[in-house]
């Protein structure tokens, strides 16, 4: 209880600090899901906006509780399509889990997608037993499920893509 009350004191931010890379690699680490590949890509999207900015094509949303991050989203426009936009990262520290946060994060970046003129949100996520929480979280938040690449990532590890109409 005391936790969810502090879910509405929380602080969001959009502006990426060089500490961030440290704070990605750690969220992304300890959530138990990524390999270590996965982790060097989630850190290379901070360090890509940092050096370039928007131009970057990639946005963040942190959410901060007491000077720490609770969880992150990163995002941006499809190269070559008009308003198709990827959610590349949404990743919520494992004590928060299953308070809402996730679902704050994401609604954010949904309206924040929309207001940059996007229209479509894709993610992509993988078919492993692992990973069935995630694919409710999606389904959950009006997300479909527009594709299946078999043995994608790897034998018996297929990419699943969402998609949701937000504008």
């Amino acid at each position: 209880m005391a936790l969810q009350l502090a879910l509405d004191r929380i602080q969001y931010r959009d502006d990426v600090h060089p500490g961030d890379r440290v704070i990605v690699r750690n969220l992304v680490s300890d959530s138990g899901f990524f390999n270590p590949e996965e982790i060097d890509v989630a850190v290379e999207l901070v360090e890509e906006r940092l050096a370039n900015g928007l131009c970057s094509g990639y946005s963040f949303i942190f959410a901060e509780y007491a000077g720490a991050v609770l969880g992150y989203t990163c995002f941006g426009p499809i190269p070559g399509t008009v308003q198709s936009y990827d959610l590349y990262w949404i990743v919520v520290r494992n004590a928060y889990r299953g308070l809402g946060l996730g679902s704050r994060l994401l609604m954010r970046s949904e309206r924040q997608i929309a207001q940059q003129g996007g229209s479509r949100v894709y993610v992509e996520t993988s078919s492993r037993a692992l990973y069935e929480p995630t694919r409710a979280f999606y389904h959950a938040h009006s997300y479909y499920q527009e594709a299946v690449l078999d043995d994608y990532y790897a034998p018996n590890d297929s990419k699943v893509i969402f998609v949701k109409q937000v504008a």
